[in-house]
This record gives structure tokens, sequence and C-alpha cells, in this order.
């Protein structure tokens, strides 16, 4: 029998312009890197654990999927030389890509193998009551929680352990698609998506540095929604290394979700307009004609454009201190 358990988190509470030449420029020679100074120590039963990525289990039988993640620590390179224990969701941060549709039941079962600290899912695309359906695993245990999806959108997930902040900002995020059940009124017209996410970074499992201080870096990163596409971590220049693509005359659609902890996004494709926007990605919530989307901490978007000449169109969060740190990719345009 799978068990869950509510405990207390104590062990992890220690702690330019669209014209300026760096934007259109590599990233390489635009983004700060990541600060040498000291964090806190590395949690001590963390210290010798470097999880293998664990590859999603999803199956679907009619309408309920059974989805089984892990939660682990595996070390990420965020930016060159600057290695951070992550606290994650199947060896990935944002977490792998969960695609579900429109009244399913989700049967989530989650595997804690973190030794020492205990962990738990929050999927914003759900009705439940948090201290069951969104309660503690223990650690080396196995929790099982059912929960139907009745309403579409681009939603985030995220360990909703306390202290939340610690376990979000230490790579325990991801995104959850709910698919409409009649679909959107533009999937005729889109001949190319992608997912993207933005997240931060803070120093190491450093609370205090979380709540008080700026990101030490804002990235970009793109999971794969179908075969072929990348699949990053929240790096530094992820979607600069392996850019987006599409050809001249191409519907576009971006699936887009901003994870935080921390920060509002402002996203925008340099060089084009967003036809279609619906936000919070639910086919109610149309608009037209956006230059900009502004997403909150966890807020989601599906946006749509036409790409009408061959070229590099960057996409960044408009708060460009944030480009500074990482906030961009770039999709590349052929004839």
């Amino acid at each position: 029998m799978m068990s869950v358990v509510v405990l207390l988190l104590a062990a992890c509470s220690g702690e330019n312009g669209e014209g300026q030449k760096d934007v259109s420029e590599d990233l390489d020679a635009s983004v700060e890197k990541a600060s040498a100074e000291e964090g806190p120590e590395v949690i001590k039963a963390h210290e010798a654990i470097n999880h293998e990525p664990t590859p999603l289990d999803i199956e679907r039988d009619g309408s309920d999927v059974y989805v089984n993640m892990t939660a682990q620590i595996t070390d990420i390179e965020i930016d060159d030389g600057y290695n951070y224990k992550a606290w994650t969701f199947n060896g990935e941060a944002p977490g792998p890509l969960v695609v579900v549709n429109e009244g399913d039941t989700i049967h989530f079962t989650l595997d804690n193998m973190d030794p020492s600290i205990p962990h738990s899912m929050d999927f914003h695309a759900v009705h439940t009551a948090p201290d069951k359906g969104f309660a503690d695993v223990a650690p080396n245990e196995e929790g099982t929680f059912v929960y139907e999806a009745s309403n579409p959108g681009v939603f985030m997930y995220h360990c909703g352990t306390d202290p939340v902040l610690s376990h979000i900002a230490n790579g325990m995020h991801g995104v959850i698609i709910v698919q409409p059940d009649d679909g959107y009124p533009t999937d005729d017209e889109v001949d190319q998506e992608y997912v993207i996410i933005q997240n931060e970074w803070y120093k190491y499992n450093d609370l205090d540095n979380m709540t008080n201080e700026e990101p030490s870096q804002v990235v970009l990163s793109s999971k794969a929604l179908h075969d072929g596409q990348p699949n990053t971590n929240g790096t530094v220049g992820a979607l600069i290394d392996e850019p987006l693509k599409a050809k001249v005359g191409d519907k576009v659609r971006f699936y887009i979700n901003n994870v935080g902890p921390n920060e509002m996004s402002s996203f925008h494709v340099i060089g084009t307009l967003f036809d279609d926007v619906y936000i919070d990605g639910n086919p109610a919530n149309h608009q037209e004609g956006m230059q900009t989307v502004g997403l909150p901490a966890s807020g989601g978007a599906v946006v749509e454009f036409i790409v009408k000449e061959p070229g590099t169109y960057k996409f960044v969060t408009h708060q460009f201190n944030h480009v500074q740190k990482g906030g961009v990719g770039k999709l590349i345009v052929t004839e």
C-alpha cells in the first residue's frame, strides 16, 4: 500500500531595448555570469547524491491517465561552471512536461527518492483539498493521489511542502498542459508549436536570499511537445544553444508559463505581434493583436504569431534586466 505522510519541513529551511546591440548578438556576449559567492553548504544528506534523470512514466487507459514522477536530487549546471545541486522532479528543472486532456482523471504517484526531506505535488490544473491531494510524501516513500483535470489551460505544477519558496526555487517546478476538449479555434492554422518556461535561480537553498534578494539567473527553457524538439533544463543560454525553428509563413504557437517563483514575466517576441492569445491557455480567454503578454508568477498563456520573413527572432521577457541574466531564446526562421 502506498503511504502518504504529512510532515513539517525543518531540515531545508537552513538555509535592452530591442535595438540595443547586446540583445541582437549572441547571448554569450550579453549575459552576466553567475556569482562566485559561496552560498550555504549542501545539505549533508544530499552531499553524495546525484540521481540520474528519470524518464517520465505516463500511461493512458481511456480517460484515466497514470502519471508516475520522482522527487530527486540531481546536479544541474545552470551556467558555465556553476553547478547547482537541484531539488527536482525526475532530475529536470523545470520538471518534465505533463500533457492530459480536459476531463481526464489523473492518478498521480510521487516516488520521493530524497533521503531527508518530504516533498509533494501541487498541480494548479486540478480541484482538491490541499491537505489531502497535495499532502507531503515522506523520504523514501511513495504517495498516490487522484483528481480530475476539469479545466483546459497551461498550468504550473510545483512542490507544495513548507517552506514552498525553498522547494520551488531549488528546482521543483514544471508545466502541465490540459488540452481543451474542443481544441482552440486556431488549431487548423498552426504549423509549429513549442513549450517555453521561465524560471529563476537564487543562491543554493538560501531562503533569506530567495525571499529578499534579486535572482542571480532568470532563464527560458523548452520541454519537447513533439519528437525532435529541444528538451532543456532552465539553464543560461539553453534556447540560444538549441534554438526553435520555423519557416516563413508559419503560424507558430507557444505554450508559455512563468514558474517564478517570484518575478513577473513580460513575454515578447522581437519582430512580430501576437495574432491570437489565450490567457492561461483557456480558449475562453481569447485576445488579439498583443505586443507583450504579462505573466505573473505561475501564470500561463498560449500565444500565436506568423513569421513573415527569414531571420532570427529573439523571444524575451521584456524586463531587460532579466534578459541580461538569461531571459532570452531564439527562433530561427528559414525559407
